[in-house]
Parts: structure tokens; sequence; C-alpha cells
């Protein structure tokens, strides 16, 4: 998955400028878009200069700041020619304040004890819907239908979906789907909203990541997340990343957060059991935080350094069942809490992951298993080994090793 931040990837920052990047990343193996929202931003109470994305005026019109509604459909033409699958950031707890429906139906909106429009976690710039009104949720799933329908989009990013019924999002895929299958990716960690998403955050272990990162966490405590992960219902699947909207704007890059450590765990991400994301300008090695409020322009480069780092990593999962469907164990390892080193296996396909997320170089691991014999390839550098059971390995600080089994 590629999450797409349309006001800041282009100095256009329009769908009709977006588009021109599709073929680059799909040669470099994405297969999802996920577009942060696309529709209008309430001016009342707006944020900053542009405003938050999140804080919508309307649910069935284009954000005229990207286009118009004929080129978002062109995008999704184009995004489908080429292979793609492409869903929409889709805002359900709160509109802006000034969404015609505080006007329409007042009565759809939440209200304090005053009789005044409210929301209850500290955004300014929004109010919340009042879910009891059913009429209110009709009209909200006829929008999401609006966006299959007339625009042919292949699901919803759900925002903050914990903060909605769950019965609302029953009823809106059970509704949405009448007009095609679709993909449901949900930003939220409750277990039980696995009933209607296909996959939810790992915000939980991109969490501990990064404490672990700060030196206030341990590898044990990131491992108990991963168990924690493997208890989820059957076909349950959890978004790894090392960054994306949120955590760029408010907590740093994946270079603040992470350090040297940062590609070891986007290899993490793409290796593990799940699905893995990709923010805009990660690929490009993005060293700033992009303003939320503001045109705060990508800079890109002529060749985005980390391409073919991504490009081999995604790669791997598409043609590898041990990363898309396979098992997995984790390997015993000296420096337990500096390395991460674990098998996936799915019938004869093999893969050996070791990654050093630590500050200390020089690590030495000896991986003895009878699953490691063998030729085997480094998938970044296409070098082969021979592997006899046993072998030993050392990593620098930030150091990644995936090796491949080749098939005889």
């Amino acid at each position: 998955m590629y999450e797409v931040n349309i006001r800041q990837y282009t100095p256009e920052g329009t769908f009709n400028a977006f588009a021109e990047h599709l073929p680059r990343l799909k040669e470099m193996g994405v297969d999802l878009l996920w577009l942060m929202p696309i529709t209008p931003i309430s001016k009342t109470k707006r944020q900053g200069t542009l405003g938050s994305y999140y804080a919508c005026s309307s649910y069935t019109s284009v954000n005229p700041e990207f286009g118009t509604l004929e080129d978002f459909k062109k995008l999704v033409q184009k995004a489908h020619h080429l292979g793609f699958k492409l869903i929409i950031d889709w805002v359900a707890n709160h509109t802006g304040w000034d969404h015609h429906w505080t006007v329409e139906h007042p009565e759809w909106m939440m209200r304090d004890e005053a009789g005044n429009f409210t929301e209850k976690n500290g955004w300014e710039d929004v109010i919340d819907l009042n879910f009891e009104v059913m009429e209110m949720r009709q009209e909200l799933i006829d929008a999401m239908r609006f966006w299959v329908y007339e625009c042919d989009v292949d699901g919803f990013r759900c925002d903050m979906a914990h903060l909605v019924p769950l019965d609302f999002w029953q009823q809106a895929r059970l509704s949405c789907e009448l007009i095609k299958p679709l993909f449901w990716l949900a930003e939220c960690e409750v277990v039980d909203y696995h009933q209607v998403f296909d996959v939810t955050y790992a915000w939980w272990w991109m969490h501990e990541t990064m404490q672990y990162a700060k030196g206030q966490s341990s590898l044990h405590a990131v491992r108990n997340v991963l168990h924690a992960y493997s208890q989820y219902p059957k076909n349950a699947i959890k978004l790894y990343f090392t960054s994306n909207h949120d955590e760029n704007s408010w907590n740093g890059t994946e270079m603040e957060k992470y350090g040297i450590a940062a590609k070891a765990w986007a290899v993490f991400c793409f290796t593990w059991h799940g699905m893995p994301m990709i923010y805009s300008g990660q690929e490009n090695m993005n060293t700033k935080r992009l303003q939320f409020f503001e045109k705060d322009l990508i800079e890109w480069e002529a060749s985005p350094v980390l391409h073919d780092f991504y490009k081999a990593l995604a790669a791997l999962r598409k043609r590898n069942a041990a990363i898309y469907a396979g098992e997995s164990f984790i390997l015993p390892a000296e420096h337990s809490e500096q390395l991460g080193a674990f098998l996936r296996r799915k019938g004869d396909e093999l893969v050996l992951v070791l990654l050093n997320v630590s500050t200390t170089g020089k690590l030495k691991i000896t991986v003895d298993h009878e699953w490691l014999k063998g030729r085997f390839k480094n998938i970044f550098s296409g070098m082969e080994f021979q592997f006899h059971h046993t072998e030993s390995f050392e990593l620098q600080a930030g150091d990644y090793l995936v090796y491949e089994k080749v098939a005889e």
C-alpha cells in the first residue's frame, strides 16, 4: 500500500500532476493506492492556511485545489489501467464546521449540554456526527456508495474507525458491496472491528518500536506485540509502517524516530505477516516533516534513492509464498535485545531475515536450523551463497540481511 498526499506531492498539488508518478510507483512494486481525503475542506475554524483534509464541507464533492470530479475519475481509470487498486480516505466520525449538513440537518450533529455543536477528542476544526440518527447514517452510506458507483473506487481507509459504531460499518460494507467487492482498512486496533475490516493499523507495534529506538522499551516487548497480533482472528491482517501523514507531520520522519535503524524496520514491515505501507516521499528518503495545514512540497530527487530498496522488497512479497502466506519462526540470538532474526517458510520456499535495529555494531549471530540448507540469494545484492544448516553473520548498526532460498 502507498499513501498519497496529493497536496504535497507536486508543485501543482492536483490529481493530474500526481498521475504522472503512477508508472514510477508501479515499477517500484506498489499495488494499492490510498489517497488522503479528496473532499473539500471547511473554511470555518480552518487550521492554518489550507486546513486539514479531515475537516470536510461535503462528502460528495472534490476539493477544488486538487481538480475536478472528472479529473479524479480519470486518475482512477489510469490507475486501474496500470493495475493498481485505489481507495479513498473516509472520515465518518466528524465533519468540518461549515459542512452543509450543519445548516440542512443540524439535528445530525452532536451537541453539548448548552445545545452547541461539539466533538469529543479536542479537534477544534470539526464537529462529531450523531450516529443515533438513522437518517444521517443512511445519508453517509449513500455518500460512500457515490464514490464507488460514480468513480469506481476500490475501497476505503476509514479514519479513526473505532470512534464510529461497529454496526454502522457493518451496514456500510453490506450496502457498498452491493455495487462491487471492496477493500476496507481501519485506522483502529480494536479486534472486533475485523468483523468488518480486512486490515487494521499496527499502531501498537509502531509505538513500541519507537519507544525501543528511544531506549524506553525492549525487543522483548516488541515480540510480545507480535504475539498478541498472532491471536487475532484468522485472516485478520495488520498494516505495518514506519511513517504516515500523522507520524511524519507530528512525531517526525522515520529517520528522526528510528535513526540508523529506519531501513531495518522498513524491511521488517515487508517481511513479517501483514501488509506493508509506504508514505509519500519515503522512497525519496524524505528528511523533513511535511506541514499539515500548509503547502509544503516533497522535494523529489530525479531518481528516488530508496526506489530499488522498496522495489526489491515488493518483488519478494509478490513472488515468494513464504512471505505472503508462510509460517514464521523467530530465531534465538545471543544479542536478542539488538537483533531481530526470523525465518519465513511455505513449502519449499524459505526466507531468512536478520535485522540489527540497535545502534551497536559488529554484532554476530549464528543461525542453526535444519531449514537453512541449500543455495540462498541476498535479495538486495543478488549475491548467492551455499548454506549448510549452521551459518554465522555479522551486522553493523542498522544493517539488514534478507536471504531467499533459490529453487534447485
